[in-house]
């Protein structure tokens, strides 16, 4: 009897061991899981962004869609993680809708986002269901050189030291004289700031650089799903050079927007959700 007792206890206690595990896998993100539709959309904000920034686009969908909405770690106070990579970042992404039995969800990215949702739908083709990539390139470097090859040891390190090497006050600065770049929308402006400032500076200079190093120009032959591509005012200035990127994408849908900059949620947010709202419903 007391032997059965003795495997009945460590059979329990493996159960939570495992269980424990399953609670506290440690994911490069944080998730906000809301609405209960049948069908999933997973939200990728862009580069230093908060998940927050897709607050007006998940209202238009979480009342049909249960809506997954992430936030990067290291990013907008969430807490960073060591070594982050665009690589280990796409794997676990991918990982994450495998590990929660998400079936065919549609992935929408904005910026650095945009990028996973490409690298996503090209590793994983038989994963996604549709993409939606909102102003964001198969290869960033490339708009501006275009002979750009990635390099294969890519060093973060000078980038990273001089950063990390700013204070509060000069980086505060850097990101006041970038973001009206990005951002047309003024009543916006400093919580997208805000943002980039709560942010992780080793994980904001690691990820900036190891972004710019990526090129999936190539790789996007291999996406299956329907594809639609929002693109941002002045990009119609650039349509053969930012097409041309796009060219092995077979499935893609090209829709350039009529006024405002990066942020296309905010600055034309009308037609932004017109052309979600006929792509995904």
């Amino acid at each position: 009897m007391k032997k059965y007792i003795i495997l009945i206890i460590a059979f329990l206690f493996s159960a939570l061991c495992l269980n424990v595990f399953a609670q506290t896998k440690s994911y490069p993100f944080e998730v906000l899981k809301t609405g209960k539709g049948k069908q999933s959309i997973i939200f990728i904000p862009g580069f230093a962004s908060s998940g927050d920034v897709w607050n007006e686009t998940k209202a238009n969908f979480e009342k049909e869609f249960t809506c997954y909405v992430f936030t990067m770690a290291g990013f907008a106070g969430v807490k960073p993680q060591p070594n982050p990579s665009f690589e280990n970042w796409k794997t676990e992404i991918a990982n994450y809708i495998k590990e929660n039995k998400i079936v065919k969800p549609i992935l929408v990215g904005h910026s650095m986002g945009g990028g996973l949702v490409l690298a996503i739908a090209a590793d994983y083709p038989e994963l996604i269901g549709k993409i939606v990539v909102v102003d964001a390139l198969p290869c960033l470097a490339a708009l501006s050189d275009p002979s750009f090859k990635s390099k294969e040891n890519n060093d973060c390190a000078p980038i990273v030291t001089q950063m990390t090497a700013m204070n509060e006050t000069q980086f505060y600065d850097m990101q006041k004289q970038t973001m009206p770049r990005l951002l047309q929308d003024a009543s916006k402006l400093e919580m997208v700031v805000d943002w980039s400032v709560k942010s992780d500076r080793t994980t904001f200079a690691q990820m900036y650089c190891d972004f710019f190093n990526v090129d999936l120009r190539d790789k996007i032959s291999a996406i299956k799903c329907p594809s639609l591509i929002l693109l941002e005012s002045y990009f119609i200035n650039l349509k053969p050079a930012i097409e041309g990127q796009y060219k092995n994408l077979k499935t893609a849908n090209f829709q350039y927007a009529g006024k405002g900059l990066h942020f296309i949620m905010y600055d034309d947010a009308a037609w932004y959700l017109t052309q979600l709202n006929n792509f995904i419903k």
